[in-house]
């Protein structure tokens, strides 16, 4: 998808769930301006960009809101926003290896973490058979959009061919 085609994408998704009455939805802000490394931190700089994926504010997680359960795990996790924001800061200070590690990261911020874990443990040499890394990879392409790392776990899958580190090779 383009960046246009998921523009829209969120647009339709916020204009669905208005129309069913769940009141305001919690959303990154607009932003249109790509980050250079003037904006580095970007929590000091912008910390209204920077939310929890519930939508609260950098602001709102404090050790008063903690001791009052007014936080929860969700609310510590970095948002897919963040990290491209962050990788783009990385980019305009000639860190290009940063930054497509923030793409990355970006990608896994959508897939279920106990997912993430066995995937990761696939790649453990002698763990996986070549068809189910490509698998692994297939449905990250397809389920969740994760084309860097769907790209990483085929070349694990030929670089382990090669190197006989695959399910039976041992």
């Amino acid at each position: 998808m383009t960046e246009m085609d998921n523009l829209i994408k969120k647009i339709k998704e916020q204009m669905e769930l208005s129309e069913e009455g769940q009141g305001s939805v919690a959303t990154q802000p607009s932003f249109e301006k790509t980050m250079d490394r003037n904006d580095y931190p970007l929590y000091e700089k912008h910390p209204d960009l920077v939310r929890a994926p519930s939508g609260k504010k950098l602001a709102d997680i404090t050790l008063d809101s903690v001791l009052a359960n007014e936080v929860n795990t969700q609310d510590l996790r970095v948002t897919k926003e963040t990290l491209k924001y962050q990788g783009e800061i990385a980019a305009d200070a000639g860190r290009g290896a940063i930054q497509q590690n923030f793409a990355r990261a970006a990608e896994l911020t959508v897939i279920p973490d106990e997912r993430l874990l066995e995937m990761y443990g696939a790649l453990r040499p002698y763990r996986s058979s070549k068809q189910e890394l490509l698998d692994m990879a297939q449905e990250l392409e397809d389920k969740y959009q994760a084309t860097i790392t769907a790209n990483f776990f085929k070349e694990a899958a030929n670089y382990y061919e090669v190197r006989k580190k695959l399910k039976g090779d041992n």
